[in-house]
């Protein structure tokens, strides 16, 4: 769950211009959040009819061979190029766009939880087909106004959000953070490793409890002691930055990890954990980080050098395939809807990239087969937060 805000100003032109022509281009930065404030609610919606420049809706040939199908989704606070899951989501909505012709793109950022009703009546207003919330803060929210609105149909990331018209994607999550745990308490030499969450809500406490019990499990294999800094799973209790978006807390809260001992750090808190990574850069090879969401090497590669995986949750790969069937006019099912899994690949360990020859080939080994026996559930991989 990785999270920020931008907006790209042009700069021969004032910032109501470019809302008019429906810019709004991902880059990294603060500097959209006090658009958004100066602007409110008024401005966010102004953004909901066009697509970004970078992503056109639509062309005649498209239209030509199909009527469009309208993909609009509504961000969580992380923004649009949070390096994490709301920038997955939208890569799977412009993935969906190049495998289906007619489909056409739109979105709105929310800059506080107070614009996701708005944010979604908008896009019904608008008629658009398909209706994507992005992250589990936004289930009440998609529940009240899917219920009003029998008609559309409407997706959600990482919520069980109930409703006939409401197709929801989650992720079993704590089956990779499982991996990353195994991976973290064999590649630390300090024998303490930490985490921290954004937020105290499942989909954050599901990689902190597949990571603590990774470790665990590490320890009982080799009668180790790893300690596990940030997370208690069984009183479920640990440390959270309160925010996505925040990387000076990030920054902070693994600066006193790091004192505390822990060299491999997994921060679950979207863009806030770029802090955590410019820590880990600066400390000149003593940390190292394992991401979320996409790999890190690809999302936020400036510091791919520190990286030393990722727990992927393919949102990506969720939302293109519901988009794509929508926009082929395939029914998206409420039940079970879809639940990414290592099994299916919904969720998985990313490449060592950079630290592929830093890991042991022997625990790298362990891994692959750790992977298996999850799958065939001879390992449990076990979180109170896991989808149903």
């Amino acid at each position: 769950m990785a999270r920020s805000y931008a907006a790209d100003l042009r700069p021969t032109e004032s910032v109501g211009e470019q809302w008019k022509e429906g810019v709004l281009r991902p880059v990294r930065g603060k500097r959209i959040v006090a658009i958004l404030a100066a602007g409110g609610l008024t401005l966010a919606a102004a953004a909901c009819g066009d697509a970004p420049e970078d992503t056109p809706s639509g062309s005649a040939s498209s239209a030509a061979t199909a009527a469009a199908y309208k993909a609009c989704m509504v961000t969580d606070t992380g923004g649009i190029d949070d390096k994490s899951f709301n920038a997955s989501a939208w890569a799977g909505i412009q993935a969906a766009k190049a495998e289906a012709s007619n489909v056409d793109p739109k979105y709105v950022s929310s800059s506080s939880e107070a614009d996701y009703e708005p944010g979604l009546r908008n896009f019904v207003s608008q008629k658009c087909d398909y209706i994507l919330a992005v992250g589990g803060l936004m289930g009440d929210a998609t529940k009240k106004v899917a219920t009003e609105s029998a008609s559309s149909q409407f997706a959600i990331v990482d919520s069980s959000s109930s409703g006939a018209n409401v197709y929801p994607m989650q992720f079993a999550t704590q089956q990779a953070a499982f991996l990353a745990g195994y991976l973290a308490a064999g590649y630390s030499k300090s024998g303490k490793v930490g985490t921290y969450g954004g937020l105290k809500i499942a989909p954050v406490t599901i990689f902190m409890d597949g990571f603590a019990d990774g470790v665990a499990y590490y320890n009982q294999k080799k009668g180790k002691t790893v300690q596990v800094l940030g997370w208690d799973k069984a009183k479920q209790n640990g440390t959270f930055a309160d925010s996505f978006i925040d990387q000076n807390k990030g920054k902070t809260i693994t600066q006193t990890l790091v004192s505390q001992g822990a060299d491999v750090v997994l921060p679950v808190a979207g863009g806030t954990g770029l802090g955590t990574a410019q820590v880990a850069k600066d400390s000149s090879g003593k940390v190292s980080v394992i991401w979320v969401d996409q790999d890190g090497c690809k999302s936020a590669a400036q510091y791919c050098d520190v990286f030393l995986s990722t727990v992927v949750k393919n949102v990506e790969e969720a939302v293109k395939e519901s988009v794509v069937k929508g926009a082929k006019g395939e029914k998206l099912s409420a039940t079970p809807g879809y639940i990414g899994t290592l099994e299916n690949d919904g969720v998985s360990l990313a490449p060592y990239n950079q630290f592929d020859s830093k890991v042991d080939a022997t625990l790298k080994t362990e891994i692959d087969q750790l992977k298996k026996d999850i799958i065939a559930g001879t390992v449990k991989a076990e979180s109170a937060s896991a989808p149903k």
